[in-house]
Protein backbone atom coordinates (compact mmCIF):
# COMPACT_ATOMS: atom_id res chain seq x y z
CA UNK A 1 0.00 0.00 0.00
CA UNK A 2 2.58 2.20 0.95
CA UNK A 3 4.72 1.77 -2.32
CA UNK A 4 1.39 2.29 -4.34
CA UNK A 5 1.07 5.64 -2.74
CA UNK A 6 4.91 6.51 -3.66
CA UNK A 7 4.38 5.47 -7.46
CA UNK A 8 1.62 7.40 -7.58
CA UNK A 9 3.29 10.38 -5.98
CA UNK A 10 5.77 10.56 -8.31
CA UNK A 11 4.06 10.27 -10.87
CA UNK A 12 1.92 13.13 -9.88
CA UNK A 13 5.31 14.86 -9.79
CA UNK A 14 6.13 14.14 -12.92
CA UNK A 15 2.80 15.54 -14.24
CA UNK A 16 2.99 18.35 -12.32
CA UNK A 17 6.21 19.11 -13.35
CA UNK A 18 6.48 20.79 -17.07
CA UNK A 19 3.84 23.56 -15.66
CA UNK A 20 6.02 23.98 -12.48
CA UNK A 21 8.98 24.64 -15.49
CA UNK A 22 7.34 26.73 -17.22
CA UNK A 23 6.06 28.98 -14.16
CA UNK A 24 9.79 29.39 -13.14
CA UNK A 25 10.90 29.76 -16.57
CA UNK A 26 7.85 32.34 -16.47
CA UNK A 27 8.20 36.05 -16.51
CA UNK A 28 9.25 37.77 -13.71
CA UNK A 29 8.91 41.92 -12.72
CA UNK A 30 11.68 43.00 -10.61
CA UNK A 31 11.05 47.15 -10.31
CA UNK A 32 8.73 49.48 -11.47
CA UNK A 33 8.68 53.04 -10.62
CA UNK A 34 7.06 56.54 -11.71
CA UNK A 35 9.17 59.90 -12.05
CA UNK A 36 6.99 63.03 -11.96
CA UNK A 37 8.02 65.83 -13.95
CA UNK A 38 5.51 68.27 -13.33
CA UNK A 39 3.52 69.72 -15.28
CA UNK A 40 5.31 68.38 -18.31
CA UNK A 41 5.34 64.75 -18.35
CA UNK A 42 5.72 61.63 -16.38
CA UNK A 43 7.64 58.79 -17.10
CA UNK A 44 6.76 55.10 -15.92
CA UNK A 45 9.35 52.45 -16.17
CA UNK A 46 9.13 48.56 -15.34
CA UNK A 47 12.33 46.22 -15.47
CA UNK A 48 11.67 42.65 -16.28
CA UNK A 49 13.49 39.29 -17.28
CA UNK A 50 12.35 36.16 -18.15
CA UNK A 51 14.48 32.71 -19.64
CA UNK A 52 13.32 33.64 -23.20
CA UNK A 53 13.39 37.34 -24.90
CA UNK A 54 10.77 39.55 -23.60
CA UNK A 55 8.70 40.96 -27.24
CA UNK A 56 5.99 43.24 -26.03
CA UNK A 57 5.39 45.23 -22.92
CA UNK A 58 2.53 47.97 -22.51
CA UNK A 59 0.80 50.23 -20.20
CA UNK A 60 -2.38 50.69 -19.37
CA UNK A 61 -3.94 53.20 -17.23
CA UNK A 62 -7.58 55.07 -15.98
CA UNK A 63 -7.50 58.31 -14.95
CA UNK A 64 -9.58 59.53 -11.93
CA UNK A 65 -12.34 61.82 -13.47
CA UNK A 66 -16.00 61.86 -14.67
CA UNK A 67 -16.30 60.02 -18.00
CA UNK A 68 -19.27 58.80 -19.79
CA UNK A 69 -17.86 55.29 -19.72
CA UNK A 70 -15.37 53.46 -18.65
CA UNK A 71 -11.97 54.20 -20.45
CA UNK A 72 -8.68 52.41 -20.01
CA UNK A 73 -5.91 53.92 -22.53
CA UNK A 74 -3.06 52.05 -22.95
CA UNK A 75 1.04 52.89 -24.60
CA UNK A 76 3.70 50.89 -26.09
CA UNK A 77 6.67 50.68 -24.07
CA UNK A 78 9.98 51.72 -25.67
CA UNK A 79 12.55 49.15 -25.39
CA UNK A 80 14.53 46.38 -26.83
CA UNK A 81 13.58 42.82 -27.00
CA UNK A 82 15.78 40.69 -24.65
CA UNK A 83 15.42 38.45 -21.73
CA UNK A 84 16.10 41.14 -19.31
CA UNK A 85 14.74 44.44 -19.98
CA UNK A 86 13.88 48.24 -18.87
CA UNK A 87 11.18 49.65 -20.66
CA UNK A 88 9.70 53.31 -20.54
CA UNK A 89 6.70 55.30 -21.61
CA UNK A 90 6.88 59.09 -21.30
CA UNK A 91 3.44 60.80 -20.84
CA UNK A 92 3.59 64.18 -22.72
CA UNK A 93 1.47 66.41 -20.86
CA UNK A 94 1.30 68.82 -23.81
CA UNK A 95 -0.96 66.55 -25.54
CA UNK A 96 -3.44 65.61 -22.79
CA UNK A 97 -2.97 67.96 -19.80
CA UNK A 98 -3.46 66.38 -16.50
CA UNK A 99 -4.31 69.27 -13.15
CA UNK A 100 -2.18 69.48 -9.98
CA UNK A 101 -3.23 66.71 -7.45
CA UNK A 102 -4.83 64.43 -10.53
CA UNK A 103 -4.78 60.54 -9.88
CA UNK A 104 -3.96 57.99 -12.21
CA UNK A 105 -4.28 53.94 -11.75
CA UNK A 106 -2.01 52.03 -13.82
CA UNK A 107 -0.90 48.52 -14.55
CA UNK A 108 1.49 46.35 -17.19
CA UNK A 109 1.07 43.82 -19.55
CA UNK A 110 4.43 41.90 -20.45
CA UNK A 111 4.77 38.97 -23.37
CA UNK A 112 7.35 36.68 -23.89
CA UNK A 113 8.54 34.56 -26.84
CA UNK A 114 7.75 31.54 -25.55
CA UNK A 115 4.01 33.00 -25.13
CA UNK A 116 3.82 34.13 -21.63
CA UNK A 117 2.14 36.87 -20.22
CA UNK A 118 1.83 38.84 -16.82
CA UNK A 119 -0.59 41.56 -16.05
CA UNK A 120 0.72 43.09 -12.76
CA UNK A 121 -1.08 44.28 -9.92
CA UNK A 122 -2.20 48.10 -10.10
CA UNK A 123 -0.43 51.25 -8.87
CA UNK A 124 -1.86 54.52 -7.93
CA UNK A 125 0.12 57.75 -9.64
CA UNK A 126 -0.58 61.44 -8.27
CA UNK A 127 0.08 64.00 -10.40
CA UNK A 128 1.42 66.54 -7.37
CA UNK A 129 2.77 69.55 -8.17
CA UNK A 130 6.13 69.16 -5.70
CA UNK A 131 7.80 72.67 -6.70
CA UNK A 132 6.06 73.96 -3.36
CA UNK A 133 5.25 72.45 0.56
CA UNK A 134 1.73 72.11 0.83
CA UNK A 135 0.04 72.14 4.03
CA UNK A 136 -3.63 70.76 3.75
CA UNK A 137 -7.15 71.33 5.25
CA UNK A 138 -10.06 68.85 5.00
CA UNK A 139 -13.61 69.42 5.46
CA UNK A 140 -16.84 68.41 4.60
CA UNK A 141 -19.30 69.88 2.51
CA UNK A 142 -23.33 69.21 2.13
CA UNK A 143 -24.52 65.50 1.50
CA UNK A 144 -21.54 64.40 3.42
CA UNK A 145 -18.73 65.49 0.94
CA UNK A 146 -15.44 66.50 1.66
CA UNK A 147 -13.12 69.05 0.21
CA UNK A 148 -9.61 69.40 0.85
CA UNK A 149 -7.71 72.32 0.98
CA UNK A 150 -4.19 72.74 0.10
CA UNK A 151 -2.06 75.77 0.63
CA UNK A 152 1.70 76.96 1.22
CA UNK A 153 2.15 80.91 1.72
CA UNK A 154 -0.25 82.23 4.53
CA UNK A 155 -1.18 81.40 7.99
CA UNK A 156 -3.40 78.56 9.18
CA UNK A 157 -6.27 81.03 9.92
CA UNK A 158 -5.72 82.45 6.27
CA UNK A 159 -6.90 78.59 5.07
CA UNK A 160 -9.47 78.19 7.51
CA UNK A 161 -11.14 81.11 6.27
CA UNK A 162 -10.87 80.23 3.07
CA UNK A 163 -12.57 76.70 4.13
CA UNK A 164 -15.04 78.40 5.73
CA UNK A 165 -16.08 80.53 2.48
CA UNK A 166 -16.44 77.21 0.60
CA UNK A 167 -18.50 75.65 2.86
CA UNK A 168 -20.65 78.56 3.05
CA UNK A 169 -20.52 78.86 -0.65
CA UNK A 170 -21.69 75.25 -1.31
CA UNK A 171 -24.01 74.95 1.63
CA UNK A 172 -25.91 78.46 -0.24
CA UNK A 173 -25.63 76.60 -3.65
CA UNK A 174 -27.52 73.38 -2.26
CA UNK A 175 -30.17 76.07 -0.76
CA UNK A 176 -30.62 78.39 -3.80
CA UNK A 177 -30.31 76.30 -6.62
CA UNK A 178 -30.21 72.64 -5.11
CA UNK A 179 -27.25 71.34 -6.46
CA UNK A 180 -24.35 70.08 -4.74
CA UNK A 181 -21.16 68.38 -4.96
CA UNK A 182 -21.06 64.45 -6.11
CA UNK A 183 -17.37 63.39 -5.49
CA UNK A 184 -14.58 65.29 -3.42
CA UNK A 185 -13.06 68.83 -4.14
CA UNK A 186 -9.66 69.84 -3.65
CA UNK A 187 -8.06 73.40 -4.28
CA UNK A 188 -4.82 74.11 -5.06
CA UNK A 189 -4.15 77.96 -3.42
CA UNK A 190 -0.89 79.25 -5.25
CA UNK A 191 0.54 82.48 -3.68
CA UNK A 192 0.91 84.20 -7.15
CA UNK A 193 -0.37 84.54 -11.05
CA UNK A 194 3.32 83.81 -11.76
CA UNK A 195 3.15 80.26 -9.53
CA UNK A 196 -0.17 79.12 -10.86
CA UNK A 197 0.82 79.99 -14.30
CA UNK A 198 3.76 77.76 -13.84
CA UNK A 199 1.01 74.60 -13.07
CA UNK A 200 -0.05 74.96 -16.67
CA UNK A 201 1.21 73.75 -19.61
CA UNK A 202 -0.65 76.42 -21.34
CA UNK A 203 -2.85 79.28 -19.94
CA UNK A 204 -4.54 82.68 -20.94
CA UNK A 205 -2.69 85.86 -19.64
CA UNK A 206 -5.15 86.88 -17.15
CA UNK A 207 -5.73 83.68 -15.78
CA UNK A 208 -6.46 83.54 -11.81
CA UNK A 209 -8.21 80.35 -11.62
CA UNK A 210 -8.91 77.50 -13.13
CA UNK A 211 -11.94 74.52 -12.27
CA UNK A 212 -11.05 71.31 -13.71
CA UNK A 213 -14.71 70.38 -13.29
CA UNK A 214 -14.15 66.79 -14.50
CA UNK A 215 -11.91 66.38 -12.01
CA UNK A 216 -13.06 67.83 -9.20
CA UNK A 217 -9.81 69.83 -9.02
CA UNK A 218 -9.54 74.01 -8.43
CA UNK A 219 -6.20 75.80 -9.09
CA UNK A 220 -6.37 78.79 -8.04
CA UNK A 221 -3.90 82.18 -7.38
CA UNK A 222 -4.81 84.04 -3.80
CA UNK A 223 -2.12 85.74 -2.04
CA UNK A 224 -3.14 86.24 1.60
CA UNK A 225 -3.27 89.83 0.84
CA UNK A 226 -6.04 89.14 -1.43
CA UNK A 227 -8.27 87.93 0.26
CA UNK A 228 -11.71 89.36 -0.11
CA UNK A 229 -10.83 89.01 -4.06
CA UNK A 230 -9.88 85.12 -3.57
CA UNK A 231 -12.96 84.21 -1.66
CA UNK A 232 -15.49 85.60 -4.30
CA UNK A 233 -13.38 83.70 -6.68
CA UNK A 234 -13.45 80.33 -4.92
CA UNK A 235 -17.20 80.55 -4.68
CA UNK A 236 -17.43 81.07 -8.23
CA UNK A 237 -15.49 78.43 -9.36
CA UNK A 238 -17.02 75.99 -7.34
CA UNK A 239 -20.15 76.94 -8.58
CA UNK A 240 -18.98 75.71 -12.45
CA UNK A 241 -17.39 72.37 -10.73
CA UNK A 242 -20.44 71.79 -8.50
CA UNK A 243 -22.78 72.87 -11.95
CA UNK A 244 -20.63 70.83 -14.03
CA UNK A 245 -21.34 67.64 -12.22
CA UNK A 246 -25.32 67.83 -11.76
CA UNK A 247 -25.39 68.30 -15.49
CA UNK A 248 -22.96 66.10 -16.85
CA UNK A 249 -24.01 64.12 -19.57
CA UNK A 250 -23.17 62.87 -23.44
CA UNK A 251 -26.44 64.73 -24.38
CA UNK A 252 -26.28 68.41 -23.77
CA UNK A 253 -24.74 71.38 -22.06
CA UNK A 254 -25.58 74.29 -20.80
CA UNK A 255 -25.65 77.92 -22.78
CA UNK A 256 -22.80 80.13 -21.52
CA UNK A 257 -25.00 82.84 -19.97
CA UNK A 258 -26.66 80.35 -17.53
CA UNK A 259 -23.16 78.44 -16.47
CA UNK A 260 -21.38 82.25 -15.81
CA UNK A 261 -24.61 83.49 -14.59
CA UNK A 262 -25.24 81.20 -11.69
CA UNK A 263 -21.29 80.96 -10.40
CA UNK A 264 -21.70 84.59 -10.88
CA UNK A 265 -25.06 84.48 -8.70
CA UNK A 266 -22.98 82.80 -6.12
CA UNK A 267 -20.40 85.17 -5.49
CA UNK A 268 -23.75 87.52 -3.82
CA UNK A 269 -24.14 91.05 -4.48
CA UNK A 270 -23.18 92.55 -8.22
CA UNK A 271 -19.81 94.00 -8.06
CA UNK A 272 -20.52 97.75 -8.76
CA UNK A 273 -18.15 97.38 -11.59
CA UNK A 274 -20.27 95.07 -13.37
CA UNK A 275 -23.25 96.71 -12.73
CA UNK A 276 -21.76 100.24 -14.08
CA UNK A 277 -21.53 97.86 -17.52
CA UNK A 278 -25.31 96.74 -17.00
CA UNK A 279 -26.83 100.11 -16.02
CA UNK A 280 -25.14 101.70 -19.19
CA UNK A 281 -26.33 99.11 -21.69
CA UNK A 282 -29.88 99.15 -20.12
CA UNK A 283 -30.13 103.37 -20.70
CA UNK A 284 -28.57 103.25 -24.10
CA UNK A 285 -30.80 100.09 -25.31
CA UNK A 286 -27.48 98.38 -25.58
CA UNK A 287 -27.99 94.94 -24.20
CA UNK A 288 -27.00 91.56 -25.58
CA UNK A 289 -29.47 89.38 -26.49
CA UNK A 290 -30.12 86.22 -24.35
CA UNK A 291 -29.51 83.80 -27.86
CA UNK A 292 -26.16 85.83 -27.71
CA UNK A 293 -25.17 84.69 -24.98
CA UNK A 294 -25.13 81.23 -25.28
CA UNK A 295 -21.98 81.59 -27.42
CA UNK A 296 -18.83 82.50 -25.91
CA UNK A 297 -18.46 85.82 -24.65
CA UNK A 298 -16.31 88.56 -26.39
CA UNK A 299 -12.75 88.74 -25.94
CA UNK A 300 -13.21 92.78 -25.49
CA UNK A 301 -12.95 93.61 -21.73
CA UNK A 302 -15.90 95.73 -22.04
CA UNK A 303 -18.24 93.56 -24.02
CA UNK A 304 -17.04 90.47 -21.90
CA UNK A 305 -17.98 92.69 -18.52
CA UNK A 306 -21.64 93.22 -19.92
CA UNK A 307 -21.63 89.46 -20.89
CA UNK A 308 -20.99 88.60 -17.23
CA UNK A 309 -23.53 91.09 -15.69
CA UNK A 310 -26.07 90.15 -18.03
CA UNK A 311 -26.09 86.41 -17.29
CA UNK A 312 -26.02 87.34 -13.23
CA UNK A 313 -29.03 89.41 -13.75
CA UNK A 314 -31.01 86.47 -16.42
CA UNK A 315 -30.02 83.80 -13.50
CA UNK A 316 -31.30 86.05 -10.49
CA UNK A 317 -34.40 87.25 -12.83
CA UNK A 318 -35.44 83.69 -12.75
CA UNK A 319 -34.80 82.33 -9.08
CA UNK A 320 -36.16 85.86 -7.99
CA UNK A 321 -39.53 85.46 -10.29
CA UNK A 322 -39.85 80.87 -10.60
CA UNK A 323 -38.00 79.76 -7.43
CA UNK A 324 -35.06 77.26 -6.90
CA UNK A 325 -37.57 74.19 -8.02
CA UNK A 326 -37.52 75.53 -11.43
CA UNK A 327 -33.79 76.23 -11.84
CA UNK A 328 -33.20 72.68 -10.84
CA UNK A 329 -35.87 71.32 -13.42
CA UNK A 330 -34.09 73.53 -15.87
CA UNK A 331 -30.46 71.67 -15.48
CA UNK A 332 -32.07 68.05 -15.37
CA UNK A 333 -33.80 68.80 -18.77
CA UNK A 334 -31.02 70.15 -20.35
CA UNK A 335 -28.88 67.70 -19.07
CA UNK A 336 -31.10 64.89 -20.72
CA UNK A 337 -29.99 66.74 -24.32
CA UNK A 338 -32.96 69.19 -24.55
CA UNK A 339 -32.11 72.20 -26.97
CA UNK A 340 -32.04 75.43 -25.11
CA UNK A 341 -35.50 76.79 -26.26
CA UNK A 342 -37.27 73.64 -25.70
CA UNK A 343 -35.68 72.89 -21.94
CA UNK A 344 -37.00 76.66 -21.47
CA UNK A 345 -40.17 76.27 -22.93
CA UNK A 346 -40.61 72.97 -20.81
CA UNK A 347 -39.80 74.31 -17.50
CA UNK A 348 -41.33 78.49 -17.80
CA UNK A 349 -43.03 77.90 -20.70
CA UNK A 350 -41.15 80.21 -22.98
CA UNK A 351 -38.31 80.31 -25.36
CA UNK A 352 -34.83 82.15 -25.16
CA UNK A 353 -36.98 85.42 -27.08
CA UNK A 354 -39.43 85.21 -24.31
CA UNK A 355 -36.76 85.49 -21.66
CA UNK A 356 -34.89 87.87 -23.32
CA UNK A 357 -38.67 89.71 -23.68
CA UNK A 358 -39.37 88.94 -19.87
CA UNK A 359 -36.37 89.80 -18.55
CA UNK A 360 -35.55 93.10 -20.48
CA UNK A 361 -39.30 94.06 -18.95
CA UNK A 362 -37.78 94.33 -15.36
CA UNK A 363 -34.98 96.51 -16.07
CA UNK A 364 -35.83 99.97 -15.49
CA UNK A 365 -33.37 103.07 -15.47
CA UNK A 366 -35.02 106.68 -14.81
CA UNK A 367 -34.94 108.73 -17.73
CA UNK A 368 -33.73 112.08 -16.33
CA UNK A 369 -34.51 115.26 -17.98
CA UNK A 370 -31.97 117.31 -19.81
CA UNK A 371 -31.98 120.67 -18.27
CA UNK A 372 -33.18 123.77 -19.59
CA UNK A 373 -31.10 126.43 -19.72
CA UNK A 374 -32.15 130.18 -20.15
CA UNK A 375 -29.73 132.43 -22.60
CA UNK A 376 -28.70 135.62 -21.03
CA UNK A 377 -30.46 138.67 -22.58
CA UNK A 378 -27.40 140.00 -24.03
CA UNK A 379 -27.09 136.57 -26.26
CA UNK A 380 -30.34 137.02 -27.28
CA UNK A 381 -30.03 140.35 -28.60
CA UNK A 382 -26.98 139.51 -30.24
CA UNK A 383 -28.38 136.62 -31.73
CA UNK A 384 -31.60 138.34 -32.80
CA UNK A 385 -29.28 141.04 -34.86
CA UNK A 386 -27.53 138.32 -36.72
CA UNK A 387 -30.65 137.00 -37.67
CA UNK A 388 -31.91 140.75 -38.88
CA UNK A 389 -28.35 141.02 -41.04
CA UNK A 390 -28.69 137.51 -42.64
CA UNK A 391 -32.42 138.50 -43.96
CA UNK A 392 -30.90 142.18 -45.24
CA UNK A 393 -27.92 140.50 -47.03
CA UNK A 394 -30.54 137.55 -48.57
CA UNK A 395 -33.11 140.57 -50.02
CA UNK A 396 -30.11 142.40 -51.36
CA UNK A 397 -28.94 139.19 -53.03
CA UNK A 398 -32.42 138.59 -54.50
CA UNK A 399 -32.17 142.31 -56.02
CA UNK A 400 -29.21 141.63 -58.04
CA UNK A 401 -29.97 138.47 -59.30
CA UNK A 402 -32.97 139.85 -60.38
CA UNK A 403 -31.02 143.50 -62.20
CA UNK A 404 -29.39 140.86 -63.97
CA UNK A 405 -31.62 138.94 -65.34
CA UNK A 406 -33.42 141.68 -67.13
CA UNK A 407 -30.38 143.58 -68.62
CA UNK A 408 -29.93 140.18 -70.33
CA UNK A 409 -26.89 138.33 -68.57
CA UNK A 410 -26.87 135.28 -66.89
CA UNK A 411 -24.67 134.00 -63.80
CA UNK A 412 -21.93 131.14 -64.43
Amino acid sequence: MIRRIAIITLALVWLLSPSLVAAEAGITVTASHVAVNFPSQVVFTVEAESNVNITDVRLHYQVDKMNYAEVVSEGSADFTPASNVEANWTWDMANASLPPGAEVTYWWTIKDAAGNNITTSSKTMHFDDDRYAWQNLTGTVPQGGELTLFWYEGSNSFAQELMNTCQEGLASLAQDIGTYSERPIKIYVYASDSDLKGAMISSNEWTGGVAFTDFGIIAISIAPSELDWGKKALVHELTHLVVRQATFSPYGQLPLWLDEGLAMYSEGELDPVFLSYLEEAISEDKLISVRTLCSPFSAYSDKASLSYAESYSLVKYLLDNYGQEKMLNLLAVLKQGSTYDEALTAVYGFDMDGLDAGWRATLTTPVVPAPRTSLPPVLIAVLAALATALILWGALALKKRTRRKSSGKSAM
